[in-house]
Order: C-alpha cells, then structure tokens, then sequence
C-alpha cells in the first residue's frame, strides 16, 4: 500500500542516506507498487521533492493570500501537497464539519467511525443520551479504537491491540494486568488518558456537526443562509422528522475535494457534461415516445441536466457567510417532478394547506455546506466530502426517509442516487471523468498559471446583510468559496470572508 511504502521511505532516510539514494530505492520499490507516488524525504524529516521534482514549499501567508485574486486562483490550490496540508489544519480543522446524523446512533452504545479532515473520529451515542465526538486513537499505543469506516453498537470500546476498555464518553475504564503501572503516572482516573473529546459537538434537525476548534461561531450563526435549506428539508416530513436509511455509495475521485465543492453549483457545466447521458436518454424517449405514454420518473430526473444555459442562468445563485452557497431557489431542475399520491394530504393534515405550499414552494437545487457536505431538499440526499489527499477525495451519498411520508417519496429519492450519485452509473461519472481531466490538467507545466472566475465579475448583487446573489452561470460562487477559503487560511480564521 501506498502509505506503507512511503513509511518505508521515510524510515531508511533517517539513516542518513542522501535524498538522491533514497529516491532510487524508492523508485525500485515503487515500480512494483501500482499507482503510489514517489516522496522523498531528507536526513531532517522535512518535506524535500514530490514526484514531478518540485519543491515542496512553505507557503508565508502574503504568499498564500496572492494566490487567491479578484477574478482568479492559482492552479496550485488544486495540486501542491503543501497547501492540501495547511487546508486541513486551517479550514477542516476549523470550520464545523458535518459527521452524521443522530438517526445513524439512536441507541447508546450505536456508533460511526469518520473523519474530520485527516483525522478519525468516533461518532458515539453515551449512556446519558448525548452524541459524543471521540479521537479514534487508544491512549496507549495509539491505534484505532474502532474500525475507519463504518457503523456498530457497543457499550464498551475495546482496543483490539492491548485490550485497553473505554465507555461511551471516552474514559478508560479498563487496563489489562494494571498491576504494573503502579507508581508510573498511568492508570485510570486521569482524563489525559481518556480518548480524547473533539472540542465542539452540536446538531441542527439532527444533523451532527463538530470543529476541531475550541473557538468560533456557534453552529446556527455559522451556518446562516443555508441553516433554510436544512429547515425546509424537515419540512417536508408530515411529521417533520428524518432519518437516514440504508446505507451509502463511498467512492473514490482522482481529484482535489475543491473540485466536487465547486461543481455543485457550476451551472455551465451541466449542459455540456451530461450530454451523453441526459441528452441520450431524451433523444432515445423522443424516438419511441408514442401518443398518451407517460413520461416515466427516470427521464423527469435526468431530462433537466441538458437544459439550455437559459434555464440555468434564471435558477440563479446565492452565497451566505462562511462559503456556503445555493443554486436555484423558487425553481430548480427538480421543479417539474410528478406529485407522489397521498404525499400533499399527509403534508396538509400536519401543516395546512397554505404552509405546505410555501414549503413545496422552495426549490433549491444544491445547498453546499462549505466545506464538508451538500444537501438537496426535494431529493432528500446528502453528500459527504473527506478529503483524503490533495489529488484524493471520498464521495459518501446517503439518502434521508422523511418519517410519515408516503414509501414512494422514499424509492424516488433512491432512484434519483442511483442514476446521478452513483459511480456505475449516468451522470456521476460524467462529472467524475471531468475532474480527472481537471486535475490532470492543472498539472500542465504552462505559462499558464491560473485558474479563471472571470464570469459575470463585478455584477454580483449584494443586500444589505452581505447575501451575494447572481445569475445561475456567474463564477460568483466560486469568487465566494475562495474568499471564505482565505479567510480561514490567512484571516481570522472564521471563515466569514467573502
């Protein structure tokens, strides 16, 4: 495995070989290692040439400030190993980052193992009913508590190395023959010894969130505008509740996580990307359409990412604080979905006709959390971000039951991953071959150094309360994330800028 091989690297440079050396011998290992990339590391243990013979850098922050201008941002956001590095102790290990939701861990003991970042955590329901948010490292030898990915109960957290016991709240409850750390400082009772808590947990709708960050907004200020989106995404429970049902589709993109980020509310991609699915699903209903079929769901889904740039542009787009951004509003391309049958009664009988309007009313395309997770209303699904490296990124798509609504709802909205999430499938690898090409791209050695947001720059409208509003296919959003991106790299660290 990759890791391992650099951890191999990594150990005979400490013996003092020359980085020239220590190459070579990598390279001799790696040929035999598909896909790994060569780093090599001099007798200091600093960071020296990656695989192209570029110097890793360490970025001042003037230096890292420049990259960010008015109308453009330089390709080395998206390929330098440096800059990936300070985004996850700047902005991942800053911003409140999406976990999970409390439906996943509704019984003490239930847990999800993720990340925050880089670094893995357990999401934990404890014996007193709140969801906790622990280091997956035991306080012994440091392995991982429980697996790095995935969901169990279990009352008692065992180490699988030495047998180290926690609870629920991280404290160390068990040492195995304890006898002999009499008299050395290490035992039970001491909460430096406790797997450690993450310094903010807390919910909105059920929804967890934590930051890495003992200081900063709280989570309903820092989520400003899009805390709506959540808001109407419960609204459209007869019984205003969700819950997360299933399980997930988890893949791997060859790409920089800015990149998926961004595509969620690019609108001059769709129209382009997806013409060999959605514009062959609709040419392909068009010759065998005959008089009084009707038009089956699955076009309804993928008909509209072929709409003209028109369409788009009146969806429109609007950005709060701290990066997070929407597209569409009153209109969207899920605005001409059939009505499910029983689905508006069962609305009407919580809500009353005239609220149930409003909420239906909301037709807000892709809400992006920035940085973490994106959420769609209508279709009830989330999308996880976990940057893995700079040129790595896991995707996780999880679709939500609204509780009390017809099954039909639920099926729709699995349908709906199953052909534009999922990686075997439409329009998902369309977008996924299109980051490849970006990445790959962006590793041109040209005089071209930048990445351009050129689109209807300066015609940005703003209120009074900072809310950005612009036509659909503006780069507005972009030039919003990657002003919410400086402030946390180089400002205060809030991420409020933009």
């Amino acid at each position: 495995p990759h890791e391992s091989v650099q951890g191999w690297i990594h150990s005979v440079s400490q013996k003092a070989l020359s980085p020239k050396l220590c190459l070579r011998l990598s390279a001799a290992c790696l040929a035999k290692t598909s896909g790994a990339k060569i780093v090599c590391y001099n007798a200091r243990q600093t960071p020296f040439r990656d695989g192209r013979g570029e110097m890793r850098r360490h970025y001042t922050d003037d230096q890292l400030a420049g990259l960010v201008q008015a109308d453009r941002v330089h390709r080395k956001l998206y390929t330098d190993p440096a800059i990936f590095d300070l985004e996850m102790e700047r902005i991942w290990g800053r911003a409140w980052i999406y976990l999970g939701h409390e439906s996943q861990i509704k019984a003490p003991g239930d847990y999800l193992a993720t990340h925050i970042g880089r670094q893995p955590v357990i999401l934990i329901r404890h014996t007193d009913g709140k969801a906790r948010v622990l280091f997956n490292r035991c306080s012994h030898k440091g392995a991982q508590v429980v697996g790095e990915e995935g969901c169990g109960s279990a009352l008692k957290l065992r180490c699988s190395y030495h047998g180290y016991v926690f609870d629920t709240a991280g404290e160390l409850i068990h040492i195995p023959k304890e006898e002999g750390y009499a008299d050395t400082g290490f035992g039970k009772g001491k909460p430096e010894f406790n797997l450690r808590q993450a310094p903010r947990v807390d919910s909105y709708h059920g929804l967890v969130f934590a930051s890495l960050a003992a200081q900063g907004p709280d989570l309903k200020t820092w989520l400003s505008g899009a805390a709506a989106s959540i808001d109407n995404l419960v609204e459209r429970s007869p019984e205003g509740r969700i819950e997360i049902a299933g399980g997930c589709f988890r893949y791997l993109h060859d790409s920089n996580w800015k990149m998926f980020v961004e595509n969620l509310n690019d609108a001059m991609h769709p129209m382009v990307v997806h013409q060999s699915s959605s514009g062959t699903a609709k040419r392909v209903f068009d010759e065998n359409l005959k008089e009084g079929d009707a038009v089956p769901f699955e076009l309804e889904m993928l008909a509209p990412f072929t709409n003209n740039y028109d369409f788009f542009d009146k969806m429109g787009l609007t950005a709060w604080d701290y990066g997070h951004s929407v597209t569409g509003g009153e209109y969207s391309i899920h605005s001409a979905y059939s009505p499910i049958p029983g689905y508006m009664e069962a609305l009407a009988a919580k809500h009353g006709e005239q609220r149930v309007r409003e909420i239906l009313a909301v037709n807000r395309h892709n809400t992006v959390v920035y940085p973490s997770f994106t959420l769609k209303g209508v279709i009830t699904s989330i999308r996880i971000v976990k940057p893995v490296a700079v040129n790595r990124t896991v995707i996780e798509s999880w679709v939500f039951r609204q509780v009390g609504a017809p099954e039909e709802l639920f099926q729709r909205s699995i349908t709906y991953c199953n052909l534009i999430n999922s990686h075997a499938n439409l329009v998902g690898p369309d977008d996924y071959e299109a980051y490849h090409r970006l990445q790959q791209g962006l590793q041109t050695d040209d005089s071209n150094e930048w990445v351009s947001q050129h689109r209807y720059a300066g015609q940005d409208r703003v209120d009074e309360d900072g809310v950005k509003h612009a036509a659909g296919t503006s780069d507005m959003v972009f030039r919003h994330q990657f002003q919410t991106w400086k402030d946390y790299m180089v400002g205060s660290g809030a991420g409020a800028g933009g």
